[in-house]
Parts: C-alpha cells; structure tokens; sequence
C-alpha cells in the first residue's frame, strides 16, 4: 500500500485570493472615520475584517503571512486590479463591492463544493460573503433607485470599474473552477441587480487592450503603489519589531 501525503497547497492561487483579501480589506479600512453614517463605519469595518481573516489563512498557505504582505514589492502581489482602486466616493466603493462580492461569493461556493485544499476555508467564507454581497446589493438599490444625484454617481461608478471585471475569470493556476460558467452566472446576478437598481448595465470592454487584465501577473494600476507604501510602512520602518 503507498501511503499518500499531504494535498501540495497551489501557491500561485492561494497568492491570487490571499492578496484580493488582503488588498479590499486595507481599502475598505481606509474608509474608518469617514464613512457616510456611523453604522456603515461598522459595517464597513465588519466586511474588511472578514476579508483580512481570509487572506491571513490564503497567505499561510503560501509562506509567511507577514513577510508576504509587508515585505514584498508591488510587482510581486497577485491580486486583481479590481480590488486596488481608489475608495473614491461612497457610490465607487459601493460598486466595486458589490462586483467582487458577487464573484466571491461564487467562487467561493464552487470551491466549497469540491474536496481541494480551498475547500474547508471556502465553506466557512461563502457565509461571510453572502453578507457582503447583500450588503453591496441593499445599498446599490437605495443609490441607483433613489434621487437623482445618487442614481447618476452609482451609474458613473459602475461605468468606471466596469473594465476591471473581466480579470476575475480569466484562469489562475491551481484553482479548479469553470470560469466562463463562472463568468455567466456572475454576470446574470450583476444584471438582475442593476436592473432592479434602474441602472443600466455598463457598455464597453470588460477585457482588452484597454482594459485591465494584468494583476495576476503583478502589473498594476498607479494607486497601488501608494496604497502599499502606506500599508507597509510601519513594518518596514521597525523590521523585527515585537509588540
């Protein structure tokens, strides 16, 4: 009899979903002390410490948590470019949560159902982002169906974002899913969604040679850059610190 070891952990899609985790949750804690209400300070706070859980298990699985996220440089995160854009204002935050939220969710439902080495993390995750695909849905509803000014920012902000959703299914090493099934499912629910939200579906590119597409490979948009100084900061100016 052969006895067999360990399932080998697909680093390369561990890194993919661990630094989308982790990026989102810095982003969406950028919104602490400026969120619109007190309660989506909460909310808001809520969502990133989820998504900061998951990468803290994702990155585990590739190496060191902590050296992956503070001590690498830009060219070497693996995340989609979707997850990196600027907060900008509530309505853009909105959007971009509500279009990866979606994915997530059903990523993480397909990975669930199967027996890889993401399975156990994704079962208990699914949960949290059902959570935040609702909460992305509420508020894309009471925007998009509401006065005039808050339908046209959710409009411009679906508009702007659109171009970065194509990255999400373009296929990862080591993740086994079906991303054109993936693709149409997430697409049905964004347009069912919008739809009850009276905004009109976003034309243009979704991927192309003018839209985004190269995160996976470590290209990434110029906020980035910033966004990781910040985040990095502390750790680089007290390397080995304890606290």
């Amino acid at each position: 009899m052969t006895a067999t070891g360990p399932a080998t952990v697909p680093v390369t899609a561990a890194l993919a979903l661990g630094d989308d985790a982790l990026v989102l949750s810095h982003r969406l804690g950028e919104w602490a002390g400026h969120a619109p209400v007190l309660e989506e300070e909460v909310a808001l706070a809520n969502i990133a410490l989820d998504l900061l859980g998951q990468a803290r298990v994702l990155l585990s699985m590739a190496g060191d948590e902590d050296e992956l996220a503070y001590l690498r440089e830009e060219r070497a995160f693996r995340n989609l470019q979707l997850v990196e854009q600027p907060n900008g204002d509530f309505a853009h935050t909105i959007a971009r949560q509500l279009y990866f939220s979606t994915y997530q969710e059903l990523l993480y439902a397909e990975l669930a159902a199967g027996d890889g080495p993401f399975a156990p993390l994704a079962a208990k995750a699914v949960k949290e982002v059902a959570y935040h695909r609702d909460h992305a849905e509420q508020w894309t509803l009471r925007l998009g169906d509401g006065t005039e000014t808050s339908h046209e920012r959710m409009r411009r902000a679906c508009e702007a974002l659109w171009k970065f959703t194509g990255e999400m299914f373009q296929p990862v090493e080591g993740l086994d899913i079906d991303p054109t099934g993936l693709d149409r499912r997430w697409q049905e629910s964004v347009t069912e969604v919008l739809g009850r939200a009276t905004l009109p579906l976003p034309e243009g590119p979704r991927t192309g040679a003018w839209s985004a597409g190269a995160g996976r490979q470590g290209l990434h948009t110029e906020p980035f850059g910033r966004m990781l100084a910040e985040m990095q900061h502390l750790h680089r100016s007290h390397p080995g610190a304890t606290w």
